[in-house]
């Protein structure tokens, strides 16, 4: 099975831990993910600079190497982004900001990236919706 997922949730919330683990899941159980989709407080999961305390989960972290040692397609909403200043270079030097917080395997890229994946998908699955 095909899936396509979409975080809504913060980085450090139950919801983004239950989207990496699903998605860790779903590969070991030999399905494909078409396309991960960060899209509102979900981009923060993206971000390079969060700094978890030494006793706890470092999800940020574990979605990034999650993403690149699965070569996966991982999307950050970029109006979404750059409301909650989550900004790759590009954008941080178009809006001269001094600095930038996002960097690869993430692409910030539009809302129709999320509804292409659902159309590739065969099903997709959302975390931290409201």
């Amino acid at each position: 099975m095909r899936f396509a997922i979409a975080l809504f949730a913060p980085g450090h919330s139950p919801s983004s831990r239950r989207a990496l683990r699903f998605a860790q899941a779903a590969l070991a159980g030999g399905h494909q993910i078409t396309r991960l989709f960060f899209y509102q407080d979900g981009v923060h999961s993206a971000a390079s600079n969060p700094v978890s305390p030494q006793d706890e989960l470092d999800l940020p972290r574990e979605w990034r190497e999650f993403v690149q040692t699965h070569q996966l397609d991982a999307v950050v909403c970029i109006a979404a982004a750059l409301r909650r200043g989550v900004l790759n270079r590009d954008e941080a030097e178009r809006h001269r900001k001094s600095a930038a917080n996002l960097e690869a395997p993430w692409e910030l890229s539009g809302l129709g990236q999320l509804h292409e994946a659902a159309q590739m998908a065969d099903r997709l699955i959302s975390f931290g919706g409201q």
